[in-house]
C-alpha cells in the first residue's frame, strides 16, 4: 500500500512529506526530486515568488546510498523565504500584528475560518495555498521513479488557457516531454502557444487571472489496475479524487467523456481488435484507457479544468470584513496571473501516485526487483 502525508504551511519554515510503502532498492536522489520541483515552477504568468523561493531539499530518512531501504521516505523542502516570515509564522506563543479579516471569494478563507472558529484568514490560507503541492511533487518523483521500472511514463501538456484552445490533435509522447517543458506555457501546439501568451499578457495588464485545462497522459500502463468490484477500487474514481484534490481544480474528464455525452452509443466506445503483434487493443481512447474501473492496457487520458486564481493583482472581488461586517474588497497576497502550466506538473504527480499505488496493490513485492518480476509474470500470463 502506497500512502503519503504532507505537512507545513506556505510561508512556514519548511514543507515535509512522508511516503510509505515504496519497495526497497528504488534509486532516489535529491537531484531527481529537485528536477521535478523545478518543472513545477515553469510557466509564463508565474509571479515573482517562483524566482525568490528556491526548493532546498533534504532526504531525512528511508534512503541510503541513493536507494530506498523499505522504510518510509521522509523529505523536507526548506522555505528560503522563511527569514522574512519568522515573526509572522512563529510557532511559539504570541499574536500577529495584522489579522487578515477580508476573505477572498473563491478561496478557502471564509469557509475555513467558520469551520475552525478562527478570526484570521492567514490561519487558513497558509495551508490551503498551492505551495503545498511542492510536497506532493516530491512524493510524485518517487512514484514516477517506481513507474519507470514498470515502463510507465506520465506526462502532461496545456490544452487550454482561458478562452484559447489548442487545435492540434497530436498528443505528446514521453520523448516530447522536453519540448513541452521548453514551451513558455507547456503547450504542444506552437500556434496556440503564442495566443495563450497574448491572453496571459492581457489578463496581467488588467490585474486579472486566468484558468485553463491540462491533459495528462499515462503511457505503458498495464491492463488490470483498479477494479470493478467496489466503488472505492475503481481506477477512474481514484484518479478523479486525486485530480480534484489539487487546489483550484474544478473539473475532470476521461478521454472524450464530456464529448461522448452528446453522442450515440455506436460512436462513443472504443472498439476491440486483435492481432498477433499487439494482442487485444483499441485504436481510439474515447474512454481514456479505463473501462469498468480498470485500466485497459491502452493510453490513459484525462483532463483537469483549473479555475482562475482567486487572488488578483487588482483586487475587485467584493467581500465582507469579518470583524466590522462592512462590505469591502478582498485582500491581496503575492500571486500569479496563471498557474495552469504548473498545474499540469502537479496533475502528473497525482496520476503517478495513484498508478504507482495501484501497481503495488496489483503486483505486490517488497523490493523493486520483486515488483518487476511479478509484473512480468502477469504480462506473460496474458499471452
Amino acid at each position: 500500500m502506497l500512502r503519503y502525508l504532507t505537512a507545513g504551511e506556505s510561508h512556514g519554515k519548511a514543507l515535509v512529506v512522508i511516503v510509505d510503502g515504496l519497495p526497497a532498492g528504488l534509486p532516489i536522489t535529491v537531484e531527481e526530486i529537485a528536477g521535478e520541483l523545478g518543472r513545477r515552477r515553469l510557466g509564463y504568468g508565474r509571479g515573482p515568488r517562483m524566482r525568490f523561493e528556491q526548493d532546498e531539499l533534504t532526504l531525512v530518512g528511508g534512503v541510503r546510498h541513493g536507494r530506498t531501504i523499505g522504510s518510509p521516505v521522509a523529505i523536507e523542502i526548506a522555505n528560503t523565504e522563511w527569514p522574512k516570515w519568522t515573526k509572522e509564522m512563529d510557532p511559539g506563543p504570541g499574536a500577529t500584528e495584522k489579522r487578515l479579516t477580508r476573505p477572498r471569494p473563491g478561496h478557502a478563507d471564509l469557509a475555513g475560518m467558520q469551520k475552525y472558529g478562527l478570526d484570521d484568514a492567514r490561519d487558513i490560507l497558509e495551508r490551503a495555498s498551492a505551495r503545498e503541492t511542492a510536497a506532493r511533487v516530491a512524493a510524485g518523483a518517487c512514484a514516477k521513479a517506481l513507474l519507470s521500472h514498470l515502463d510507465v511514463s506520465v506526462i502532461s501538456h496545456v490544452v487550454q488557457m482561458g478562452p484559447v484552445v489548442a487545435r492540434s490533435v497530436e498528443r505528446p509522447t514521453p520523448a516530447d516531454l522536453d519540448a513541452v517543458d521548453a514551451s513558455q506555457v507547456r503547450c504542444f501546439d506552437p500556434d496556440a502557444e503564442e495566443a495563450m501568451i497574448a491572453e496571459i499578457k492581457a489578463a496581467a495588464k488588467e490585474g486579472d487571472s486566468l484558468g485553463g485545462v491540462v491533459e495528462v497522459l499515462a503511457y505503458g500502463v498495464p491492463v488490470g489496475l483498479g477494479s470493478h468490484v467496489h466503488w472505492d477500487r475503481r481506477l477512474d474514481g481514484l484518479l478523479a479524487q486525486a485530480i480534484c484534490s489539487i487546489q483550484a481544480v474544478k473539473g475532470v474528464g476521461f478521454g472524450e467523456g464530456f464529448d461522448s455525452a452528446a453522442r450515440r452509443g455506436s460512436e462513443a466506445h472504443d472498439e476491440i481488435h486483435w492481432d498477433e503483434e499487439q494482442s487485444y487493443h483499441r485504436e481510439t481512447a474515447r474512454a481514456g484507457g479505463i473501462e469498468g474501473g480498470m485500466s485497459t492496457g491502452g493510453l490513459i487520458v484525462l483532463r483537469a479544468a483549473m479555475k482562475p486564481l482567486s487572488t488578483l493583482n487588482r483586487p475587485v472581488l467584493k467581500t465582507v470584513d469579518v470583524e466590522t461586517k462592512e462590505s469591502t474588497v478582498s485582500f491581496k497576497e503575492r500571486t500569479d496571473v496563471t498557474a495552469v502550466p504548473a498545474a499540469g506538473v502537479v496533475a502528473e504527480t497525482m496520476v503517478a501516485l495513484v498508478l504507482a499505488g495501484e501497481a503495488l496493490h496489483k503486483f505486490g513485492g517488497d523490493s523493486v526487483a520483486e515488483v518487476v518480476r511479478n509484473r512480468n509474470a502477469f504480462l506473460e500470463s496474458l499471452e
